[in-house]
């Protein structure tokens, strides 16, 4: 009898035995079916796709039956065969997929790779170091130097959120294969989970989502909508994308760039009358309070970013913040790294220019923010991000 088999975010059925190997490393080989009508055909597609789309991601795998196989494991092949016999109603997908064990939870640590510099900026800011694991990880070591940490509540619970990272170091910690997933960034398309970066994504439908922050396109009075989780609810305000004074209205399209649970970036295109387009990537980060823009144009020209509904905002040279809490007690905030004019609804612009990177959130409990979630900590994050991923090392 075929039983569930959870690769990361993504559920197959598991049909077949498995054969494992031991040449240059542990290696697990499995097999599965999809069958059409057992499952719609637009989720049998999905299946294939994500199957396909897991390929050299580090992923938990948790088995329904064979749990002495549960654990950390790279995925370093896929492949799938699909048959469609319309006129009787079926459709099968055949997928095949190669694992390197790392091993079980109880013998793997995971490590968090921060490379890279902080955000070049205008600033002559230093930026922070932070990472945010999963929920209910434990035994986070950086050696020596100890980091400060803070909790955030998420739509998933309670994310930890460590600041201060000492320089030179990755970061390690422990995490059940259950617990891996919670807190972990998503990018859906209609309401659909989506898994790696080949599934297409509706112009109109799609939703990026950390349990912090949510991001979406609107139908009208606005170009994005960035929600914030405060106060138990989700609190949206709409933004609007400005290129040479035109609003961006709808987007054409809309593309997957990265889709990892510590990072997601998509990209947005619109095309320019009368000919030429704008892109703006957006990434969000596991355990952020904040959304990452960076839009582009292909000439030199204005762009700016503001808020649809104005909002009174103070300008502190590094980003610009609303003077007093809104109804929900927050106060929205919008920065850069680089120079910029203060917009008069709330917001960014920028003249004479061919990108302009940004971010766009809440500083949460407005006047009583704690520490970590103040507008000034909110800049250093952002300046200070670094690029993450994340490995499995043996204790």
């Amino acid at each position: 009898m075929p039983s569930s088999l959870q690769l990361g975010r993504l559920t197959l059925r598991e049909t077949w035995g498995f054969t494992e190997s031991a040449y240059q490393g542990w290696s697990m080989h499995i097999s599965g079916i999809e069958v059409r009508p057992m499952i719609g055909l637009d989720e049998l597609w999905d299946r294939f796709d994500g199957a396909l789309g897991v390929q050299g991601a580090l992923i938990p795998a948790i088995w329904e039956e064979k749990t002495q196989r549960n654990g950390y494991y790279t995925v370093s092949s896929a492949s799938g065969a699909v048959l469609d016999r319309r006129p009787i109603g079926i459709a099968t997908v055949e997928w095949k997929i190669s694992l390197q064990r790392h091993g079980p939870d109880t013998d793997v640590d995971l490590e968090s790779r921060l490379s890279g510099a902080v955000r070049k900026n205008d600033f002559s800011l230093t930026g922070e170091r932070w990472s945010a694991p999963p929920i209910g990880h434990y035994g986070y070591y950086t050696g020596p130097t100890l980091p400060s940490l803070m909790t955030r509540a998420s739509t998933d619970g309670l994310i930890t959120v460590y600041r201060g990272l000492p320089a030179g170091v990755s970061p390690r910690w422990g995490c059940a294969v259950g617990d891996y997933m919670r807190g972990r960034v998503r990018v859906l398309t209609v309401g659909t989970e989506r898994v790696g970066t080949a599934h297409p994504l509706a112009a109109d439908g799609w939703e990026l989502s950390n349990g912090l922050v949510r991001v979406r396109p609107v139908s009208s009075g606005g170009s994005l909508e960035v929600a914030a989780f405060t106060g138990g609810a989700w609190r949206p305000k709409k933004w609007w994308i400005d290129v040479g004074g035109t609003q961006v209205t709808a987007w054409d399209s809309a593309s997957v760039l990265r889709n990892d649970v510590e990072q997601c970036i998509i990209r947005l295109t619109v095309a320019r009358s009368p000919v030429g387009r704008a892109y703006l990537d957006l990434t969000l980060r596991r355990g952020s309070r904040i959304v990452e823009g960076y839009l582009q144009r292909g000439d030199s020209g204005t762009l700016s970013v503001y808020l649809a509904s104005a909002e009174t905002m103070t300008d502190a040279t590094s980003y610009v913040v609303k003077t007093t809490d809104d109804a929900d007690g927050n106060r929205a905030i919008a920065g850069s790294a680089r120079n910029f004019d203060p917009h008069a609804s709330g917001g960014l612009s920028k003249t004479s220019t061919a990108a302009l990177d940004f971010y766009l959130g809440v500083v949460a409990g407005g006047g009583s923010a704690v520490s970590g979630d103040a507008a000034t900590d909110l800049r250093n994050q952002y300046i200070g991000a670094l690029a993450e991923t994340t490995a499995a090392v043996r204790r």
